[in-house]
This record gives structure tokens, C-alpha cells and sequence, in this order.
């Protein structure tokens, strides 16, 4: 097992300028960088003979709405060899298109197509880059920030098409009831029907003793 400090000694001497930021935290090496240098920096780790990382373990992505560089792009990789992992990060703005890394880990097709149908986030030179959890048609991308909780679209059976059918959101709140108590005391609604419970049972012990 290689030792971490000296990994990211290796690491950082050989791609000098590519690594923007290293760190080790929780027994894991943290490389930070560009996107334009993602090729050149996985090509590395896969490659070279004291590193071997070469398995790509996932591709993920966090949002942060409220930044211009809107989405920070993790990749997990694991060197068997040497029993270490390594995640790798970059920022990027929305409108902005990474570079595919499916011709180094063919594992990341579908990865890729996940992080393309969750939040957006577009690859250049994707053999396939299509929705793959959501359905034909899905309008927004479901784990951003900004997307509705509710959605855009339901899907519903018809009574008069008979057959399914997708529609906008309707929200109906006319017979919600909203008294933000605490559940752990009980909201007003479950009093005021326990109030009335106890008092039927009371009644009825009341007629029994007259009887």
C-alpha cells in the first residue's frame, strides 16, 4: 500500500501546474482542478506505474444555485493495487460543456448520462448522451436545486381516454389544513377529535350507570 503523502508528492511533481489544489482528509487523497485538464490528469492516474488508479468508481455533481460556477464535478477512483482512492473536482458554470471521460473508463457512459439527465451538465464526445433515468419528454432536471419539489408534469390514468396520460401539476389545496404545531403535541384537529372521543366515552359510561 503506497503511502499518501508520497502519492500526492508523485502526483503533484509530475502534473505540476494541472493540479490546482491537493489535500489529504479521511485517509483520501482530494485533487482539485481545471476541466480543460481532466484528459490529461485521468490518463495519469490510470497510467503511470505508481499510481494505477484505474477504476473510476462514480461521477457526481453538488449545485450550488447561488454561485456563478454553479456545479462542482466530482469523480471517485480507486486504485486496486495500491488500496487508495482518490477524488477529483472541478467547478464549472451551467451553460458549459466537460469533456467525456468514456474513451479512458468506459465505465463512464452511464455515469455520464445520469449527471446529464439529473442536472444538465452536457459532455463533449459522448458516444450516447441521452436521458437514461427519466422518461421520454421529462421536462427540467430533477436533482438541481431550483427544480419544484411537485415536478412540471403528472401522470395520470384517464377515465374518458382511457389510457395514461401526462398533464401539467395541479396542486389542490382547498381542504388542506395548515396549523404548523408540533407533531409531538398533537396538532388542533386530533385534539379537538380526542376532546370529542372522550366525551362520547363518558356519555355512554354516563346512560350505562343510569341503566
Amino acid at each position: 500500500m503506497i503511502d499518501l503523502n508520497d502519492l500526492e508528492k508523485k502526483i503533484n511533481s509530475e502534473l505540476t501546474t494541472k493540479i490546482k489544489k491537493s489535500e489529504i482528509k479521511h485517509n483520501q487523497l482530494y485533487l482539485y482542478i481545471d476541466h480543460e485538464d481532466l484528459i490529461d490528469v485521468s490518463l495519469f492516474i490510470k497510467s503511470n506505474e505508481n499510481t494505477k488508479f484505474r477504476q473510476l468508481i462514480d461521477i457526481t455533481v453538488v449545485d450550488y444555485p447561488e454561485n456563478n460556477k454553479r456545479f462542482k464535478i466530482v469523480y471517485l477512483f480507486l486504485s486496486h493495487e495500491f488500496n487508495q482512492r482518490i477524488i477529483l473536482s472541478y467547478l464549472i458554470n451551467e451553460k458549459e460543456v466537460i469533456p467525456s471521460l468514456t474513451s479512458i473508463y468506459p465505465s463512464a457512459n452511464w455515469m455520464e448520462r445520469e449527471v446529464f439527465d439529473m442536472y444538465g451538465v452536457k459532455f463533449k464526445d459522448h458516444p450516447d448522451l441521452r436521458r437514461i433515468l427519466t422518461d421520454y419528454g421529462f421536462e427540467g432536471y430533477p436533482l438541481r436545486k431550483d427544480f419544484p419539489l411537485t415536478g412540471h408534469t403528472e401522470v395520470r390514468y384517464s377515465e374518458d381516454q382511457k389510457k395514461v396520460i401526462n398533464e401539467p401539476v395541479k396542486l389542490e389545496q382547498n381542504y388542506r389544513n395548515f396549523d404548523y404545531e408540533s407533531p409531538w403535541e398533537g396538532t388542533q384537529y386530533i385534539k379537538e377529535q380526542s376532546f370529542k372521543d372522550k366525551s362520547s366515552e363518558q356519555s355512554i359510561k354516563d346512560n350505562d350507570k343510569k341503566n
